[in-house]
This record gives structure tokens, sequence and C-alpha cells, in this order.
């Protein structure tokens, strides 16, 4: 008895101590789930892009990953960093920023001025004394001062670059030049530029000498060379038309004109290639201006080329001032200088993680980073059997580090790179400003201008006082924007009352009329209006809105990122008054556009119609084939069409043609197309009639629904084919031309997307074909919207473009009964 009661006695202590272990293992296992480590943060950062040439890249960010083990860095490219907004304007409006954005230097200030970039002047004050801390002392003045805007840093600068002439000793020692006394001052470089250019048969190059605006100069280096600047040091001013400036535009166009005008020059530099088919690779361009990278380029491709590099040749006063002890406003001063650009790296206004994006920061600025990242690149180059060429770094401690352990051996690397690097204590770089994009953009108008003054007959001067008016009426807007009203909400809520009233009327009209009907006929109506209601619900939900908000946007200051103020119509103003260059040369061109296109195109898928329409066997196929380029991507075939209208007859497939027939038998010289102000808009024209077999479906229905009657009886009466043509088939088929009419001009006034392509804007590119023989209106429009951040100003040019449309179609509509035949009509 006393065994068994004992014996139940431990066997419920035992299960009384399996449950308390059981309760302690659950207890233990709830204290590991609260004290696991966190997730990671996720960094993310925009402007970088992983690639087969980036294990550098690569290798820096896993080095930062390795030494913060709570951070996991995402590297997006995202088409941003650069002159592209759009993407990023968009992420910071939504309030989905990236931590990080590795962006263009020179944008800095335009951000910053819209608040989009968070200052780091507290971070790098906090900073400033720890071993990895962000130095101004550390940096080039010119990189430094490029990221500062109103007196706050807003980015730190990362890598940089600068500008000397890079020429090929082989070719100026066949011009009987010295290769070892290269030009020095522009009218030594114009000479050269004379010796060293090869004409050949049929008016273009086997050679040229020097291009002043290929490569990476601008006329920002001239002017700077000749003292000029283009901003007030207070940043009120533009001070583009200076006599220095517009003298160093001069002398560009009096290379351009001694090399046989700029017109055949830009033919030639359409034919030119990048990478392996550099033309100063190649030969094909004796001299240039351009930056550092270029060694990179010549080591992987050329390393064989005998090159050179030298400062950028200045002006002769300035030499003879600066070196031969002349008196003069240069006396004192460096003889040579260049400018810088580059990279930096900022935060966004709103980003998750800013604590974590500065570590990143001072990470990928630093020298150990630097040092991490030239090891992997170099053994990567290595093994690609190509010398590795270090970049150059904003941070000067960053260069001494990595040129210490990692400098080219061979002196046809490191003489030409420790130039670039002796040259950056002089480098001049472009003004920091909030009109800065617009400043680039009328800058390089200007000289496009000024180079094609037999077409444009414009001097110098007044090409760079149109591009100072312009860049100072911005200057002049923003600077008043606070004195007009911020847009209250009582008149788009009025407004929007009013519509939403109105289409409830509307609604309850046709319920009433519905109801009015019998019951077959009112079914077959509420099915309809079944049927029509998400195509309707989806124009109230996603498109009335957008057309109610641009109209009120179109009165009013709107740059997205700020509330809109109420400015009346200045906009409406500005379009006919201050820009109305732009809108009269945008509507020129789709007027030349339209009235010569759109009958062109008519007429070719008319034509591929009635040949289509015979009764021959195959005829499926052949249409098939006719149809086919209209359904190409709109952006492919415009690729394709810049090689096929390339205006080199050596790149050009149709100039190629045209130099080895009519040339030699006519001689007449192959068209520039897209490189020539005069053949840029034909060029799209013959582009689009490629296209012209979407139209020939209509046209091959409307040719197969006439009756055969009608011909019989025109037959009888002894018609000829064109008279059958004349009265039968164009009366019948006037519904088609009716139709492609109207749908061809709304077109027309729409075009955007080859013009995009065509002209380069979508790699940046800031002119719209030569002298803006491409530009549109919706690429104005999308310029001022996405480019400029005007939002206000380029609604009010849609309204503008939406009401000449609706004109154009109302008098197409009124004229219409004059000439358009339907069978049905009742005579």
């Amino acid at each position: 008895m006393l065994v068994a009661r004992y014996t139940r006695r431990i066997r419920l202590r035992a299960a009384l101590a399996a449950v308390l272990i059981g309760l302690a293992g659950l207890a233990a296992l709830g204290g590991c789930r609260r004290t696991a480590a966190p997730e990671p943060v996720n960094l993310v950062v925009w402007g970088l892009q992983y690639g087969a040439e980036s294990k550098g890249l690569e290798a820096r960010v896993k080095a930062f990953e390795a030494r913060n083990k709570g951070i996991k860095v995402t590297v997006l490219s995202m088409g941003a960093g650069q002159m592209n907004p759009q993407k990023l304007m968009t992420a910071i409006v939504g309030r989905v920023p990236p931590d990080v954005i590795h962006q263009d230097r020179f944008t800095i200030g335009d951000w910053a001025s819209r608040d989009t970039f968070g200052s780091l002047d507290d971070l790098i004050a906090r900073d400033q004394k720890q071993p990895d801390g962000i130095r101004e002392s550390d940096y080039y003045h010119a990189c430094w001062a490029e990221a500062v805007y109103n007196g706050k840093v807003y980015a730190v600068p990362s890598g940089t670059d600068d500008r000397a002439l890079y020429y090929n000793r082989t070719l100026l020692r066949d011009a009987g030049l010295d290769p070892d006394k290269p030009p020095r001052t522009w009218s030594e470089l114009r000479d050269f530029a004379k010796k060293l250019t090869k004409e050949a048969p049929g008016g273009s190059f086997d050679r040229i000498g020097f291009i002043p605006n290929y490569g990476n100069s601008f006329l920002y280096l001239y002017s700077w060379q000749n003292g000029g600047e283009f901003m007030s040091p207070d940043g009120r001013k533009c001070t583009m038309n200076n006599p220095e400036s517009v003298a160093s535009l001069d002398y560009m166009v009096s290379v351009y004109d001694a090399l046989g005008g700029v017109t055949r020059i830009d033919s030639y530099a359409s034919g030119f290639q990048a990478q392996e088919l550099d033309p100063f690779l190649t030969g094909k361009v004796a001299m240039k201006v351009d930056g550092n990278w270029v060694l990179e380029s010549i080591g992987r491709y050329r390393p064989d080329l005998d090159f050179a590099v030298a400062p950028a040749p200045v002006p002769d006063d300035r030499l003879a001032q600066t070196e031969g002890g002349k008196p003069g406003r240069f006396a004192g001063q460096d003889p040579f200088l260049t400018w810088s650009g580059g990279f930096s790296y900022a935060i966004p206004r709103g980003a998750a993680h800013r604590e974590e994006a500065w570590r990143f920061i001072k990470w990928m600025c630093s020298p150990e980073a630097a040092l991490i990242d030239s090891a992997a690149q170099k053994q990567y180059c290595l093994s690609k059997s190509r010398p590795y060429i270090p970049t150059i770094s904003a941070n000067k401690r960053v260069n001494e580090a990595v040129m210490a352990a990692f400098a080219p051996t061979s002196d046809r690397y490191r003489k030409p790179l420790k130039l670039f690097m002796d040259m950056m204590p002089y480098a001049k770089f472009r003004p920091v400003t909030f009109v800065g994009q617009r400043l680039w953009d009328e800058h390089v108008r200007a000289f496009d201008q000024a180079t094609h003054h037999k077409e444009t007959k414009l001097t110098a001067q007044s090409a760079m006082d149109e591009a100072t008016r312009v860049v100072q009426s911005e200057l002049d807007r923003a600077h008043s924007r606070d004195r007009f009203p911020l847009l209250g909400s009582t008149a788009p809520i009025v407004v929007g009352s009013l519509l939403v009233l109105a289409l409830l009327g509307a609604a309850f009209v046709g319920m009433r009329r519905v109801n009015g009907m019998g019951r077959v006929v009112r079914s077959e109506a509420w099915a309809g209006y079944l049927f029509a209601a998400p195509r309707i619900l989806g124009f109230l939900a996603l498109t009335a809105g957008p057309i109610v908000a641009s109209m009120f946007l179109s009165f009013c200051d709107y740059d997205v990122l700020h509330a809109p103020r109420y400015v009346g119509f200045q906009n409406y103003i500005d379009l006919f008054t201050t820009d109305s260059y732009y809108l009269k040369t945008s509507l020129y061109n789709v007027g030349y556009l339209a009235l010569i296109g759109i009958p062109l195109g008519m007429a070719t898928g008319l034509a591929i119609a009635m040949l289509l329409n015979s009764k021959v066997g195959g005829m499926s196929v052949y249409r098939t084939c006719f149809y086919l380029p209209s359904i190409v991507p709109v952006v492919a075939s415009a690729v394709l069409w810049a090689w096929v209208l390339n205006g080199d007859p050596n790149r050009g497939l149709l100039n190629a043609a045209w130099k080895a027939t009519l040339t030699p038998w006519f001689g007449w010289t192959p068209p520039g197309w897209f490189g020539a102000a005069e053949w840029a808009k034909p060029g799209l024209i013959v582009q689009g009639l490629w296209g012209a077999g979407g139209g020939m479906i209509l046209w091959l229905a409307g040719l197969q629904g006439i009756p055969q009657h009608l011909y019989e009886a025109a037959d009888l009466d002894g018609a000829g084919p064109l008279v059958k043509f004349r009265h039968v088939t164009l009366p019948m088929l006037s519904p088609y031309v009716f139709f492609n009419l109207i749908m061809g001009t709304i077109g027309a006034l729409q075009e955007f997307d080859r013009v995009y392509v065509l002209s380069g804007q979508g790699a940046g590119g800031s002119s719209v074909g030569p002298v803006d023989s491409l530009l549109v209106p919706v690429m104005y429009l999308f310029n001022n919207a996405f480019k400029y951040f005007k939002m206000g100003y380029a609604s009010a040019l849609a309204w503008v473009l939406f009401t000449i449309i609706l004109a154009l179609t109302l008098v197409q509509l009124k004229s219409a009964p004059r000439w358009v035949h339907y069978e049905a009509e009742k005579k």
C-alpha cells in the first residue's frame, strides 16, 4: 500500500516536472523570437547600375554590406541621376523616394531649389572629426562648389572628370605637323584643323581635323577660356551674351565655316559611333577636346593608337598675356584651364533611412572603398587582357591612395592621366542655379543657331541675346513667384460640383428617356449602358479628373513639388509673346508635316491598296508584307530609320546608294537627313511613308466596297482609267479620304515619339533637331512639363493645342458635305 502510494507520488512529480520543463522551453523559444535579429534595412540606391564593366562598383557595395550586417543595398538604375528627372520627381511626389541617388552634379542646384534634396550640413558637421567624416578640404573646389546651393551642401561629390585635347600623333606627322608640338592657341587649333581635314568625293569627308563641339567641350569651355561667365555671382542675372562669350561663339562658327560649314560637318558626324567605332579611334577625327574617360576606351579598343593629350588650346591673347608677359585682362592668371563635371550622392526628401544612407555615402566616397573598387576592376581588366586606368575622384585623398597603388605602369596612360589630375585645380564648373537645365539647353540652342547662320540669318550676338532673354525671363518668373497667391480650393470645388451636377442631370435625362421607351427597347438600352459602363466609369475616374485639373493648372505657376500659385492668364500671355518663337517654330514644323506628309501618306496608302486590289495569285502574301511595317513599334522603327537615313554616305543605307548612283551621274550631294535642318522634316515624312500599309487596309476596304456596276457604266460611256478614277473611285472613297484627313491632322499635331527618338531627346539631348527643325508642340509641352517642371505652362500649351485640333476638326466637318459622298445619301 505504501509502495503504491509512493509510486503514484513519483509519477505525479515526474509529470509536473515535465510540464514545467515544457513551459520553460516554450518561454525560451518565445524569448528567442523576441531577441531574434531584426529584418535588415533595405537601402534603395538609384542612379547606379551593375553590369559586366562594373566589377569595382559591385565589390564596393558588397564591402559596405559586409561591414554593415543590418543593411541590404538595392542598386537600381531607373534612368535616374542625369537630365531625365521624370522618375525621381514622381517618386518624391508619391512619397516613395530612394534613400540615395547618384545624381549629375550640375543638376543639384535645380533639385535643391525645389526642396527635393535634403541638406547634408548637419550630418557633415556631426561627423567632421571622425576618421570617415566628409570634409570640404579633401575635395577639389569645383566639385564641392557644384554641390552647394544657397550656402548649403546638398550632395557629396563622388567621381569627377575634366577636359583636354586628344590628338592623333600619326595623323599630325602625315600632315607635316610636329606631333610633339600640338596646338596651344585658338588660331593654331584652326590652322591644324584645316591641314588635318581630308575631303572625299561627293561633298563629304574622309577625315576631319577638329570639330569644335564634338567630344565634350561645348560653348561653356570656350567662353571660360576667354573670360566669360554665364550667370552673375548672385545668380539673379543671366550674362550669357557678354562680349567674351559672344567672341568665343564667333570663334567656333569660324572653325565650322573654315571646314565647309556646319551642315556638311553634321552630316559627316551623324555617322559617328561609340566604343570601338569612336571616330577618334578609327582616324576619322584627328583631334578632339574630351574627358579623361576616353583613356579607358583607348586602352580597351585601340591600345596601339599613337596619341597624346595636351591642355585645351586657349585664346591667343590669353597665352600671350599669361606666358609672354604682355599686359591685359589675363595677366597673372593661369594660362590653361578646363571644366569639370561628374556625379554626387544626395539624399532625397522623405528618404526612409537617412542615417543608413549617410553611412553608405561616406563609405562610397572613402579611400578604402576606392581601393577595393580599383582592385576588383583591375583584376577584371587584366582578365580581358587590357590595361586598368583609374578614374578620377572628386576626393583628393582618394586619388592619392588609388594612384599610389594602381597607377598605370605605361607612360602612354600614366602621363595623360596625371595631366588630367593636375588640371583639376584649374577647373571651372557650370553655374549652380535652379535654371541650370534651361541655361544649358539655351546655350546649346544659341550655338546651333549661330553655326547655322546661313539658314537662321542670326549672328552669334543675336543668338546669344535671344538665349539670354529666355533664361532671364525664367529667372524673373521664379523670383516673382511669391507675389502670386496660392490657388484656393473654392474654385476647384465649385467647378467640380457643377460638373458632377451636370453629369447627374445628363444621367437623369437619359434614364427618363429610357423609361419612356417600350419594354424591348428599354431592355436593350439598359444593356447598352451596362456594357458602356466600364468605359464611362474609367473615363470619369482616370481621364476627366486630369482634364479638369489641367484646366485649373493652366492658370497657375505649378512645379508639381509645391502648391500651385494663381497667375491668371500669364501662362497664355507668355506662350504668345515671350516664348512665341517656340510656339511658331513648333506649329510651322507640324504644319509642314501635315501639309506634305498627310497627302503623301494618303496617296501612298491608296496606291498600294489599288495594286493589292488586283485579283492575282498570292495576293494575301503581298498584303501581309505591305501591312507588316505598320505594326513595327514606333521606337524600333525610328531607330531603324535613323540608320537608313544616316547622313554619312559611308554608313547610311540610302545615302550609300545615292553616293554610288546619283552622285557620279548627276553630281548631287547626298542629303544630310536628320543631321541637316532642311532635310530633317522630309526625313520624318519618308519614314512615315514606310508605315503606309496601315492606311492601306482602310483604302482596300473602301475599294472593295465600290459597286462594280459603276465601273461598268463608265466603261459603256467610254471612260478611261484616269476618268474612272476621277469620277468613280475618288467620289466613292471620299468618306475614307475624310476619315484619313481628320485622323492624319490629329496625328500630325500630336507627333511626339518619333521626334523624341530621332532628335536625341531620349538620350538627354538639348536641341530638337538642327535649328529646332524637329520641334513639335507635344515635344515642347513634354520638355516644359518634365524637364523644366513647368506644369502650369505645359497645361496652358495643352489647351492651346486642344483648341487648334478642335478648330481644324470642326472646319473639316463643316466642309465635308461639299465633297464627301455617302452611298446612302438621298438625292
